[in-house]
């Protein structure tokens, strides 16, 4: 192997991670996760709420899978992340500039915890995704912000057309669940829609649908030659945005996110 070769860094893996489950002793288990991360030499933010956890980290990739195996099976969570919904990716330049461990009244910003997650929509494996696409009468929602919509988005998907996420709430204040029996939707990775789906089925939408893992599972899971997303896929760290296979497209982002 050449010197060249030795000296060109080495990609990092980034981890999108998350799950809603009760943690009553959130304030207790910030200080050994922050210190757990920093000993790793991991970047990135992670939240914690009496909710669960969600955040999005990077490293070095024996780095991260110790941290989720530590998460998964050590002694801090004791067991109950253990089935923790993360997805991979890689990115050629560190996505974060440091580490933040932050303590939330919700793990996203909704309704101050008034929604119960645990109370979701159905999941659909991103394998089936595209067979429910083709429901009759499907209503079909983007529940993400209106500036990742410009980015990509699943053709014929409804824009509610927020700019943060709590407004998706006045969004479905305004439907009929009379007028839409079949209600389908999807975000980045999974979390949105599960606050978006507790909160539909609340007021009524009998048959909630999210797609499971979020766009970042499906372009990681579906081949080209089935894949019926348009655009990229905003994310919400240095490398901007994502097209299919989870490979790194910056140069598409629009020049407002740059």
């Amino acid at each position: 192997m050449t010197a060249s070769r030795l000296s060109q860094p080495m990609p990092l893996t980034v981890a999108a991670l998350y799950k809603f489950v009760p943690l009553p002793d959130v304030e207790a288990l910030r200080g050994p996760l922050e210190a757990l991360c920093e000993g790793l030499g991991v970047t990135g933010t992670l939240l914690l709420a009496r909710e669960g956890i969600n955040g999005t980290v990077a490293g070095r990739s024996q780095a991260i899978e110790a941290l989720l195996a530590e998460l998964r099976t050590g002694p801090l969570f004791g067991g109950r992340l253990r089935d923790l919904d993360c997805k991979l990716s890689q990115a050629e330049a560190a996505p974060f500039r440091a580490l933040k461990i932050r303590v939330k009244r919700e793990i996203v910003t909704f309704d101050a915890g008034a929604t119960d997650a645990t109370k979701a929509g159905i999941p659909v494996a991103p394998e089936d995704w595209n067979a429910l696409l083709d429901t009759e009468g499907l209503l079909l929602i983007d529940t993400r912000n209106a500036f990742e919509v410009a980015l990509g988005t699943f053709p014929g998907a409804v824009d509610p057309g927020i700019t943060r996420f709590s407004a998706f709430r006045d969004y479905v204040d305004g439907l009929d669940p009379a007028a839409h029996p079949h209600v389908a939707m999807f975000c980045t990775g999974g979390i949105r829609c599960e606050k978006a789906g507790a909160y539909m089925r609340a007021r009524g939408f009998a048959d909630v649908r999210h797609l499971e893992g979020g766009i970042l599972r499906y372009l990681e899971t579906v081949p080209d030659s089935e894949n019926r997303w348009r655009g990229d896929c905003f994310v919400f760290d240095g490398r901007i945005a994502l097209g299919p296979a989870l490979v790194e497209r910056p140069d598409h982002a629009p020049e407002t996110l740059r």
